[in-house]
């Protein structure tokens, strides 16, 4: 479709963002990453080994394990780091910054987590965190609770995009809160991307469908039976999804109403 997210100035061909944890190995991940048509995904700094990101062109290489950035073509796809396992703004912060300097990026998925049993986002530290790195350059996409304030407040502090959850990261409950979603979209100068939650095909197109600008999944992928399968099937939704929202669907009625108009039929 020609249709494209742009943020940042960014122009990304699809809609759907994908995570690179939680695959059986790094050649599924590769092949699922091609099937979704995704040309961003997001990479944990934490689990990249950074001296290896940062070696200067040319520089000989040693025989090293190999590690997930080997099976992503960068030449096409974008880089997104992001901040899992932070607690604090300090942490977060700390790690933005390490991720940049080992050359992967200045766009952060920003991530400040705030309780370890539900993963739920620590909103006053995420805040924090986001004004700081706006400040030096970064470009920010915060994951966040579903709560149009906080929403709008990230979007004051200067993040790039907004990206409020559907449900408990990698829970597969879809969408707790369609309402909150569409309230978020209305209010919104910048893309709102629905991150964590979706299980299934159904779940995207329903994001979409609400107007949100972008889905971010990992799990519903990398842990479907078929990674790849779903992964196409997701490529789909997303596509589905938005097509119908920019359609506009029929108004809800209380009552049945004919398919073909009685008016002008032979009696």
């Amino acid at each position: 479709m020609n249709d494209p997210l742009v943020i940042a100035g960014r122009v990304f061909a699809s809609r759907l963002i994908v995570g690179t944890g939680k695959y059986s190995s790094f050649s599924v991940m590769q092949q699922a990453h091609l099937a979704s048509g995704a040309d961003m995904v997001t990479v944990a700094v934490r689990r990249i080994d950074v001296g290896r990101v940062s070696r200067a062109p040319g520089a000989a290489k040693p025989a090293l394990p190999e590690t997930l950035l080997d099976y992503i073509d960068t030449d096409r796809i974008a880089l997104l780091p992001n901040t899992a396992g932070c607690y604090t703004a300090d942490d977060a912060v700390r790690t933005a910054r390490l991720g940049r300097e080992a050359g992967l990026s200045n766009w952060v998925k920003l991530e400040v987590i705030g309780d370890e049993k539900t993963l739920f986002p620590d909103n006053e530290e995420l805040l924090v965190a986001t004004r700081i790195l706006v400040k030096e350059g970064f470009i920010v996409l915060p994951y966040t609770t579903d709560d149009p304030v906080v929403c709008r407040k990230l979007e004051d502090a200067g993040a790039a995009a907004v990206m409020p959850l559907g449900a408990p990261i990698g829970s597969g409950l879809g969408i707790q809160n369609a309402n909150n979603i569409r309230i978020i979209k209305e209010a919104a100068r910048v893309p709102i991307i629905l991150d964590a939650g979706v299980g299934t095909a159904s779940d995207a197109t329903i994001a979409m469908e609400l107007g949100a600008d972008g889905v971010l999944m990992n799990t519903a992928i990398a842990e479907a039976r078929d990674p790849i399968a779903m992964a196409e099937a997701m490529k789909l939704a997303v596509q589905s999804g938005r097509l119908a929202y920019l359609a506009g669907r029929m108004g809800k009625k209380m009552y049945a109403s004919a398919s073909s108009p009685l008016a002008g039929i032979i009696r």
